[in-house]
């Protein structure tokens, strides 16, 4: 039996399932064996905002706008649109040809609920949402979006590259509470999901939408033309590193998303593997404190962790080496222009632990458990988490590590319960620093509150002056002002904190074309010869 056969047969399930092998039908078929990120537990683009999920969206839906390589916002499924004079009414037309997976066309009265869906879950769609008036569809191509003043980024969201993406459903599936996962998964995107094939902890599959028509444009990120050139893309959850690993190596499977850092140098020599950096922007690492429950209620609390955290290790325990990253005390990511490290003063120096435990102790922390629970199968979170619990044991806190699956953690942080009624204190991840590089897209530097994304930080200067001062600017050079004192703002509040800038890599054989450099992964393009 081969590593990919034996990564797939883990459990009596599975294996009644069958899916180790391929069938005569799909034998004939161009399919693509892709190692994603982690496991598909969740199937909600709009719910959750895990990347994971994010690039299943991506397979299955389409969206009105989409946004290019030159982070120029360009039309996808809508075909034209008209902006009157006083910039506070758009008119949109749907372009010809457009069919969702059950068949149906796609009309305005699909696009609206899911854009109104969207807008109360995004940090920019709930901005977008406070500027308009109404949302109306007008026939079954036309629809309008009327607003009380004019909004510059009304297409800059609509057009979101990453999560919350906003995706367009069918009208009976985006009227579903958006704080509850739709129970069908039906889009109109290149491919279809076949959740007849969906094995969370072992696979998911991919079916190319024969009726999808694409755009005539070539691809450029998101945008243009979503041509498909395999027949099925099958995504195998292989937790074990080195197993995912001798697979590609085999050729058994065709790409894997993220391998670890201290895999790159192996699989570069290895016959018949490329290694690429695949997102040119960077990533960026998170500690992410939950506000609304002790210890992390208490400012001092918080602020003791800014002197937990040196960045340098950080990246080493992400990347391997610091060549792999570099050290950026910006809420908004290194190397973009609203590029900032004002009120990262603390942040700058070797680790303080003394500094620490002076805080603490200042807080009047009272020995409770402080749950840090992390993605086991995410190396690059769970490494982050290792390094965490280590030096806060040293403080002397009470610290309980919780390793789980990514899934689970995406779950969990979504629950506002104290930890004893299965909430949590402290999670690690990691963001692209497209998905930050300007204050009211920038979700995980929110302060608000109820609306703000997981550990609910609440700031309602930082709010006033990401979504009303920053957007009102008009020039760069007041922007970046502006930006700055967010910066001292959100180092007031630590909304999250930074653990540093990385570049992450993924790898795939040679006879595999199209694999995008991109901040998120696209299947649309990809070829296997």
């Amino acid at each position: 039996m081969n590593l990919f056969a034996k990564a797939l047969l883990g459990t009596a399930a599975v294996m009644a399932l069958g899916i180790g092998g391929a069938t005569e039908a799909t034998a004939q078929q161009k399919t693509l064996r892709f190692i994603p990120q982690a496991d598909l537990k969740l199937l909600d683009p709009i719910w959750t905002t895990q990347y994971i999920v994010r690039n299943h969206g991506y397979l299955v839906y389409d969206t009105l706008f989409a946004t290019n390589s030159k982070f120029e916002v360009k039309p996808q499924m809508v075909d034209t649109f008209e902006v009157s004079a006083d910039k506070k009414l758009y008119t949109f037309k749907l372009r010809d040809g457009l069919k969702f997976h059950d068949g149906q066309p796609v009309t305005s009265a699909d696009v609206v609920p899911s854009i109104q869906r969207w807008g109360k879950k995004d940090s920019l769609g709930i901005l977008i949402f406070t500027k308009v008036v109404a949302m109306k569809a007008v026939d079954p191509k036309t629809f309008t979006i009327e607003l009380s003043e004019p909004f510059p980024l009304l297409l800059e969201g609509l057009g979101k590259v990453s999560s919350n993406v906003p995706f367009i459903m069918p009208e009976r599936l985006a009227k579903t509470d958006p704080n509850e996962q739709v129970k069908e998964i039906i889009g109109s995107g290149p491919f279809k999901f076949a959740a007849n094939e969906w094995v969370p902890g072992s696979k998911a599959v991919y079916i190319k939408n024969t009726d999808y028509v694409p755009r005539k444009e070539p691809a450029d990120w998101a945008t243009g033309g979503k041509v498909v050139k395999v027949d099925r893309v099958e995504w195998l959850i292989i937790p074990d590193s080195a197993t995912a690993s001798a697979a590609l190596e085999k050729g058994e499977v065709d790409w894997w998303e993220q391998p670890p850092s201290d895999f790159w140098d192996r699989l570069a020599k290895i016959n018949g593997v490329k290694v690429i950096q695949s997102d040119p922007l960077g990533n960026i690492g998170v500690f992410r404190m939950n506000h609304l429950h002790p210890p992390f209620d208490n400012p001092k609390m918080r602020e003791a962790m800014l002197y937990v955290v040196d960045q340098a290790d950080y990246i080493q325990s992400m990347v391997g080496d610091l060549k792999n990253g570099k050290l950026c005390y910006s809420y908004f990511g290194c190397g973009v222009p609203m590029e900032t490290d004002a009120g990262a003063e603390p942040m700058k120096g070797k680790r303080d632990l003394a500094k620490a435990k002076q805080l603490i102790k200042e807080s009047g922390y009272d020995g409770r458990k402080i749950l840090v629970m992390s993605p086991t199968d995410q190396p690059v979170i769970d490494r982050q988490t290792l390094m965490t619990h280590e030096y806060l044991k040293q403080l002397g806190l009470n610290i309980e590590y919780i390793a789980t699956d990514w899934g689970t953690v995406g779950s969990r942080r979504a629950k506002k319960d104290p930890v004893d009624k299965g909430g949590w204190n402290i999670f690690h991840t990691w963001t692209l620093v497209l998905d930050q590089m300007t204050p009211p897209a920038n979700l995980q530097v929110s302060g608000a509150g109820d609306k703000a994304w997981f550990g609910w930080p609440k700031n309602e200067k930082l709010e006033q002056l990401r979504n009303v001062d920053w957007v009102k600017a008009t020039s760069v050079d007041e922007q970046k002002k502006i930006a700055a004192e967010i910066s001292k703002e959100a180092y007031k509040t630590l909304p999250f904190i930074v653990t540093g800038q990385f570049y992450p890599k993924t790898a795939h054989r040679t006879n595999i074309t199209g694999v995008p450099v991109s901040p998120v992964v696209f299947f649309w393009g990809v070829d296997k010869n």
